[in-house]
């Protein structure tokens, strides 16, 4: 009898320990594991549905002949994966071009000229389709064109450029082809003797679009706190107002564009007298306008480096601007939405090697997901072709990792923006309704990053269930450590994306995950879970 007692001793010594040794290690798990509390209830914010959008650099009518690229198959093919979206076209050399109409000046010479002959471009997207012999020779040109372009942006001298209803109009075939909303920058450095914004070669313009029954919106200059430094110009807030209203109202004098879109003044990011000129455009001309749009970058392309793109403090740098702007704004148009007009990751045309590789997409990535939380209705990515190191595309027209990162987003993420809090500086967590065009109500799509080298882990218990059905796309570089970070390729849950053919993309699949109380991040990750069965009722 006592050897079948001490027997009993021993095993419920045997399970007591087991089961501490399974808390501890629950607990150790846990306490690896990042805790994030969210809110299911509320919508925090609602963005445009337009939210995520893109922008085409004016130098890519440096010479007309380079906006035939975008009769590209291949890139209408992933533009239309962007859509919806608004489509910007401007830039630093918007402020340089002139509006030249053919009528004027007979120039056969422009290799748009195959394409339209003269000939409305509406209801032409399955007949457009640029030579592929033309193609590639317009690429070659263009990589040449960049270092031209590169050299230009270093002397600061800008020479002016004539476009004619050639650009236009593949301007606007694209745009509408690609299911976006095209939104043309026009040029303010055209000036009169008082200093007033010279509106006569804009009117042209707008009186072509409207004899063509283009719907588009329209910019008036791009950054003009550094007009004198570009061009020796120096406009103040105020005139900046009246020449915006005097846009406006050239504009409502137009049976075509009395209801278009007009959206400026595209300021750099707040530093001493930008914000005066922000102020100052605000309480002469904030009412021309349908959403104020300013810029943003984080660093110098010059002079930054890797560890920047991954720096929690560089991320959470958008906070400070945007509660300047968004205080200014409120101020004096308090109902008027905000937008990043232009933004990327680093200033000065990009940061080269890192700009256009997997790294960018942290601060890509947190920009979103920041701007969001912060009340920006729009957010416009330089750019999707164009020259610097932030384009979306490469020279080849072949998509890079923010492109994939960017379409991912489309599809996974819905406008309205919920509340989850977390405590991890490496970690960083949004979260939003899930695309309902994607999936039923009541779905959330959590977006993460691990900014660190070291796999991190997320534990949900407002979110996760035994039975929580979760698709996991996890993207990282196509190679492992540090080394990944300067990669041009992306892998989606372990397969490196590409193109099937300039008119197909892949099958972007989730992972179905099994049923868990937490989330592994691999390190140097950016990831978008959808939870599918939440039963978030602001997302319902």
């Amino acid at each position: 009898m006592e050897s079948v007692a001490l027997l009993l001793l021993l095993v419920v010594l045997v399970l007591v320990l087991r089961d501490r040794t399974a808390a501890l290690l629950l607990a150790e798990r846990d306490r690896d594991c990042w805790v994030a509390e969210a809110g299911l209830s509320a919508v925090v914010r609602r963005v445009d549905p337009r939210f995520l959008s893109v922008t085409i650099d004016a130098s890519l009518a440096s010479e007309e002949k380079f906006v035939s690229l975008l009769s590209s198959t291949k890139i209408r093919t992933l533009a239309k994966a962007l859509s919806p979206s608004f489509l910007r076209f401007g830039g630093t050399r918007q402020d340089f071009m002139v509006f030249s109409p053919q009528k004027v000046q007979q120039d056969s010479g422009s290799s748009a000229r195959w394409l339209f002959n003269g000939s409305s471009a509406e209801g032409s997207c399955d007949r457009v389709e640029l030579p592929s012999w033309l193609e590639d020779k317009l690429k070659i040109d263009w990589t040449q064109q960049l270092l031209n372009l590169m050299r230009e942006d270093l002397q600061g001298k800008y020479r002016t450029v004539k476009f004619t209803e050639d650009t236009v109009d593949l301007l606007q075939s694209f745009a509408s082809c690609s299911g976006m909303d095209l939104i043309f920058g026009l040029n303010a450095l055209l000036r009169s003797a008082d200093n007033s914004w010279n509106s006569s070669n804009a009117g042209l313009l707008l009186q072509y679009c409207e004899s063509r029954g283009y719907p588009m919106s329209w910019e008036l200059g791009n950054e003009p706190n550094s007009y004198e430094k570009k061009a020796g110009i120096r406009v103040d807030g105020h005139q900046l107002g009246r020449d915006f209203n005097r846009l406006r109202a050239m504009m409502s004098q137009s049976t075509w564009f009395q209801g278009a879109g007009l959206f400026g003044p595209d300021v750099g990011q707040p530093r001493e007298h930008r914000v005066n000129l922000l102020e100052g455009f605000l309480q002469s001309g904030s009412q021309a306008v349908d959403a104020v749009t300013w810029h943003h970058y984080y660093v110098n392309g010059r002079d930054t480096s890797v560890e920047d793109f991954l720096d929690p403090q560089v991320l959470d740098s958008l906070i400070l601007k945007t509660k300047e702007v968004l205080q200014e704004v409120q101020m004096v148009s308090p109902e008027k939405p905000v937008w990043l007009g232009e933004t990327s990751s680093a200033f000065g045309g990009g940061a080269a090697g890192l700009s256009d590789t997997f790294v960018a997409g942290f601060m890509w990535l947190d920009k979103l997901g920041l701007s969001a939380r912060l009340g920006m209705a729009v957010v416009m990515r330089q750019v999707l072709i164009g020259s610097g190191s932030y384009h979306l595309l490469d020279e080849n027209l072949d998509p890079l990792p923010d492109y994939w990162l960017s379409v991912l987003y489309k599809r996974l993420v819905g406008p309205e923006v919920l509340k989850i809090e977390s405590r991890s500086s490496t970690v960083r967590l949004y979260l939003h309704c899930a695309n309902r065009n994607s999936y039923r109500g009541g779905a959330v799509t959590l977006i993460s990053m691990n900014l660190g080298q070291e796999p991190a882990c997320i534990s949900l218990p407002t979110l996760l269930s035994s039975s929580s059905t979760v698709e996991a796309f996890v993207l990282q570089s196509d190679r492992p450590g540090g080394e990944g970070l300067y990669s041009r390729c992306v892998k989606l849950n372990g397969g490196v994306l590409k193109m099937v053919d300039d008119r197909t993309l892949p099958h972007l699949k989730g992972a179905r995950l099994p049923p868990a109380e937490h989330l592994q991040l691999p390190a140097f990750s950016l990831a978008f879970f959808v939870l599918i069965d939440a039963g978030a009722v602001a997302c319902m």
